[in-house]
């Protein structure tokens, strides 16, 4: 019986590549972290709401050291507001990522998730890193992921493999592929603010407007 540990943030691609995994894992257990994000409340309830929906394994791990670490997504500051427009400046995505930058935050994530996995003889950690945001996010980049597989090697006596099923996409191929499979896009929260409604401004609300758009698609979750 094949095994997986999912980092589920409730994003639009860790919902997608959730759904993924469900179609080629027999066992899955979804990892939620709590660094000190603004929208970690609004995270948490919406990864609760998708591991419920498929009745899913589901834990919660809060890493109270890792919060105030890094710039505006953890520290109170003022995030870089962006539009369609801005995203095709590529010196402007570069500084708002640097702005929401969280040091080493993926590689402590997926450390975490290969105890979880080895613990229970799981094969995979599945992340929804892709295309798109591996081009101003490193930490999302097929370099990453070969590099953190040899890593495994060396690190878990299983050898389980790091795997992005998204990797070759862009936002609104996810979208298109999303809704081909049934993954539950309208449980997903991709703001980087707290809510009631996504602000519609971040980087991460006008990526998932134009990957939408892009698709011809509508997005399911309300949206200001």
């Amino acid at each position: 019986m094949s095994g997986s540990v999912v980092l589920l943030s409730s994003g639009l691609d860790s919902v997608v590549a959730l759904k993924v995994a469900l179609d080629e894992f027999d066992d899955i257990l979804c990892l939620t972290f709590d660094y000190g994000q603004r929208a970690r409340e609004r995270e948490i309830e919406c990864s609760k709401r998708i591991a419920s929906h498929y009745d899913l394994a589901h834990r919660v791990i809060e890493l109270s050291w890792l919060k105030g670490f890094g710039g505006a997504l953890t520290d109170g500051s003022s995030l870089p507001e962006m539009s369609t427009v801005r995203l095709n400046d590529e010196p402007l995505t570069r500084e708002s990522a640097k702005a929401v930058w969280v040091p080493a935050r993926n590689l402590v994530f997926i450390a975490i998730a290969a105890s979880f996995a080895e613990n229970q003889s799981y094969d995979a950690i599945v992340t929804g890193f892709n295309r798109e945001e591996a081009l101003t996010f490193p930490d999302n980049s097929p370099e990453f992921i070969k590099s953190f597989n040899e890593l495994l090697e060396h690190a878990t006596l299983n050898h389980l493999y790091l795997y992005a099923p998204l990797g070759d996409l862009e936002k609104f191929e996810i979208v298109r592929r999303g809704v081909e499979i049934g993954a539950p896009l309208e449980l997903s929260w991709s703001c980087y603010n707290e809510g009631p409604f996504p602000c519609g401004v971040c980087e991460s609300c006008v990526r998932r407007k134009r990957a939408f758009d892009l698709a011809g698609l509508t997005d399911p979750t309300k949206v200001l």
